[in-house]
């Protein structure tokens, strides 16, 4: 069955680029035609690499990795954080901290102490004053907004889902930096030589970002549904299984890998979009 369909990508605007007075003549191979203005993505070449990403991604997940998913803008709200609920990845979706890839033992240190600050709110015998309550409930707050998606990533991911890679130019020059594949949408206004795995298509319309946002995760799915058959197959036989590099499954893991279908529905469009 097809990761995606053409009459989808249709449906849902990845074909629609930005203005032509807004585009990067690096992207023009990606392009197939103009109309009133606005720049037309040739959607074939968007065919063949979402199957690229999504093998990659598929595979990466099979050995153990986990994908962060980095979208801050508006529109890429809702879809990050639908569809990494769905397979437990982490999140960036309100700021991208400098230093939350190149940096991250600093960060995770952080992470622990909202943790603590989560544990202490929650423990009535404290003795502290008022104003003191007042400035570690801002504290926990704002830690809580900006780190609360990636709570659970003890390690650097294997790769990163980027949507807006002009936006999230920070996300992706610490990933390059570090050698982290970049999996990522690329408008007609993007450099697609900072990205591994590129999908032309429209960055900006929330059903665009939905569906491809979406493709991602079924791939992610369909990598825990390998990884535990692997899991399963090394318990039967003496012969160490590719997975085994990689982390022992969590719970949640074995749940999502017992959907033996990724999950095909489009996501209603968003009121207001």
């Amino acid at each position: 069955m097809a990761v995606v369909t053409m009459r989808e990508l249709l449906d849902s605007g990845v074909h629609f680029g930005h203005q032509t007075r807004r585009w990067n003549p690096k992207m023009k191979r990606f392009i197939f035609t103009e109309r009133n203005g606005i720049y037309i993505i040739d959607i074939q070449q968007s065919l063949a690499l979402i199957d690229s990403a999504y093998e990659f991604v598929k595979d990466t997940v099979a050995k153990g990795g986990h994908i962060l998913f980095v979208g801050t803008k508006k529109q890429a709200h809702e879809p990050i954080m639908q569809q990494a609920a769905r397979v437990g990845m982490p999140t960036v979706t309100e700021r991208w901290l400098g230093g939350m890839l190149t940096n991250f033992p600093t960060v995770y240190k952080r992470v622990q102490r909202l943790k603590e600050l989560e544990a202490l709110e929650n423990t009535n015998d404290l003795l502290l004053t008022k104003k003191e309550l007042l400035m570690l409930r801002r504290e926990r707050e704002k830690l809580f907004k900006n780190l609360d998606g990636i709570r659970h990533m003890t390690k650097l991911p294997s790769a990163i889902w980027v949507v807006d890679t002009k936006k999230e130019h920070l996300a992706v020059q610490e990933a390059k930096k570090l050698g982290i594949p970049v999996i990522a949408i690329l408008d007609t206004n993007c450099d697609p030589d900072e990205v591994d795995y590129k999908i032309p298509g429209n960055d900006d319309a929330i059903r665009s970002i939905a569906l491809l946002t979406r493709v991602i995760t079924d791939a992610i799915v369909a990598g825990l549904a390998a990884r535990s058959a692997n899991v399963k197959e090394e318990a039967k036989s003496d012969a160490p299984a590719e997975v085994a590099a990689g982390e022992p499954m969590a719970d949640w893991e074995k749940e999502i890998a017992a959907v033996s279908e990724p999950l095909v529905e489009t996501p209603a469009p968003v009121e207001g979009e």
